[in-house]
């Protein structure tokens, strides 16, 4: 049987179907990452709607449901930014009840989020993947369907109208360079940046506390549970998925690994230099391209910025140290 693909024409059809409820964010030059020889850009998603990338992937999915689907309703994991971008598609889509598993360390700021716009939150473990498996239980007992974003072709298609914006903006770019947390955003990334652009380099980005897809492919095999040191990215924390992890050869051009200390120095980077807001896990490709500039040198890349839900208590920590 033939495993589940994402393909150019998904995201096509994807960018069309979302285009009139979402933003076409901004491609900035970055004088301060940029040199004679380099050329960064910052895709700045962290000003979509809610903030975050993943509204795209949730709209794509739950627009693609049947009517008696969406009567049942849907269920999410989530360290935040998913859970807040399907509860804001399930109202936008005529109010489908939303139920969004969440870890009870969640941050403030993307819980209220997800309860504005009418998600049910139910806060169970102390990670994602305590939470994932919580929730993936309670699916069993109930018929909801499950919305996921790492390894779902519509919620990957979704993410993946990024890449094509990227590139008409600018057709010469060399590299993306994203995060890698569940793996559906770079997946997506990929395949339509490459269709568009074949000699384009797909970079991924995680952090050395936790390296889920580095030791996914490292070791072959499917880590959909990783365990996680302490990190300030929640987005970035726990397993990927399954779909990613078997495209990872075809989309995937090289993992860089970041410290947890470089990344907060690439969030205040961000918001006192290129005055953006953006959340650790939004803020690793920045980490990477100051910790390995020889890789981005005579090239022009461009970082995809992926969320700006910044925990109030952490920016203050992060301007403060």
């Amino acid at each position: 049987m033939e495993k589940d693909i994402v393909t150019y024409d998904d995201i096509y059809f994807a960018r069309n179907n979302i285009k009139k409820y979402i933003y076409k964010t901004p491609l900035d030059y970055s004088i301060y990452l940029s040199s004679k020889s380099t050329n960064i850009f910052l895709k700045l998603e962290c000003q979509q709607k809610l903030k975050c990338f993943k509204i795209r992937g949730a709209l794509n999915k739950l627009m693609s449901l049947s009517s008696e689907e969406k009567d049942r309703g849907v269920m999410a994991v989530s360290s935040g930014n998913h859970g807040a971008g399907v509860s804001y598609a399930a109202k936008l889509l005529g109010g489908i009840k939303a139920k969004i598993y969440v870890p009870a360390t969640i941050p403030e700021s993307k819980l209220e989020k997800i309860r504005y716009y009418g998600g049910e939150v139910i806060a169970v473990g102390e990670n994602y993947d305590e939470a994932h498996k919580f929730g993936l239980e309670a699916l069993e007992k109930n018929k909801l369907t499950f919305i996921d974003p790492c390894s779902d072709i519509e919620a990957i298609a979704g993410q993946g109208s990024i890449a094509m914006e990227i590139l008409e903006d600018n057709s010469d770019i060399d590299i993306i360079l994203a995060p890698i947390g569940g793996g559906g955003l770079i997946t997506g990334l990929a395949v339509a940046a490459k269709k568009m652009k074949p000699k384009i380099k797909i970079i991924g980005v995680q952090t050395k506390a936790c390296p889920a897809m580095v030791k996914s492919l490292e070791d072959n095999i499917c880590y959909e549970d990783y365990p996680s040191q302490p990190s300030i990215c929640d987005a970035l924390i726990g397993g990927i998925g399954e779909i990613p992890f078997n495209m990872a050869d075809k989309c995937i051009d090289d993992i860089l690994l970041v410290e947890e200390s470089d990344i907060r120095k690439a969030v205040h980077h961000l918001m006192t230099k290129e005055k953006v807001i953006a959340e650790p896990a939004g803020a690793v490709g920045v980490a990477a391209v100051l910790n390995y500039p020889h890789i981005f040198d005579n090239k022009n890349t461009a970082i995809i910025i992926s969320g700006g839900n910044l925990d109030k208590k952490l920016m203050k920590d992060i301007i403060i140290n």
